[in-house]
């Protein structure tokens, strides 16, 4: 017999799928702008700029997000909820980011009607304007599955660096096994970027390099992301 606790792990999984039909495959968030810049060039410095985005963007913004965003959809706060979604709008610095966090957060949304139609949490969460956004959603995903905080906070940082670590093995680009010693080096530090979120106050935006990068790609000659 399937236990609750079974179950709560496979809705993790799901979760933290790259195959989660939301579009994440299509950004490479500043890393290809990385790439075109030299700044990475091999495996090494594809871990080394991936681990300063965990742990500068992902630990202290977006899992920090998601966190309250799943205490929010606990108690169907939908104060919380919208000033949570207003922070990430203003967060973002360049429009690629911004154009990324409303698009996975729409089709997020869309994915999560689909298997909870009666979630309480879905009205709410359709009444953030312009859009619901991608840690927003992500939060109240996983409290709506019956995941605790800190195994949810774990599957959103490991399908996060799954993701990216695909990203690098087609813009480095590297290969298949290089790309697993890549997603090797997140995952020992996905535990401590957890705990960063969890004790985080509030969420903080400061990574400027990301930001440089980032802003550069929207103009950059040839690009096989969207981010």
């Amino acid at each position: 017999m399937r236990s609750a606790g079974d179950a709560s792990l496979l809705h993790l999984l799901w979760l933290a799928s790259p195959a989660l039909p939301v579009g994440g495959f299509s950004y490479s968030e500043g890393l290809e702008a990385a790439v075109d810049a030299g700044v990475v060039h091999d495996e090494t410095s594809a871990g080394d700029w991936l681990l300063n985005q965990l742990e500068l963007v992902q630990a202290r913004a977006e899992l920090p997000v998601a966190a309250a965003a799943h205490a929010a959809t606990l108690s169907l706060d939908v104060g919380r909820l919208t000033s949570l979604n207003d922070w990430v709008l203003q967060a973002r610095e360049t429009s690629e980011s911004l154009q990324q966090t409303q698009q996975m957060g729409r089709s997020l949304l869309v994915w999560l009607q689909g298997l909870v139609p009666d979630a309480a949490v879905l009205p709410l969460l359709q009444s953030l304007k312009p859009a619901p956004t991608w840690p927003v959603v992500m939060g109240a995903a996983a409290a709506s599955r019956g995941a605790a905080l800190e195994p949810a906070l774990q599957a959103i940082a490991f399908g996060w660096a799954e993701n990216l670590m695909q990203a690098a093995v087609r813009c480095v680009p590297l290969g298949q096994t290089a790309g697993q010693r890549l997603l090797a080096r997140l995952v020992q530090v996905i535990p401590t970027a957890v705990a960063t979120a969890l004790a985080a106050s509030e969420p903080m935006a400061f990574s400027p390099l990301l930001g440089v990068h980032g802003a550069r790609h929207e103009t950059q000659y040839s690009r096989l992301f969207r981010s």
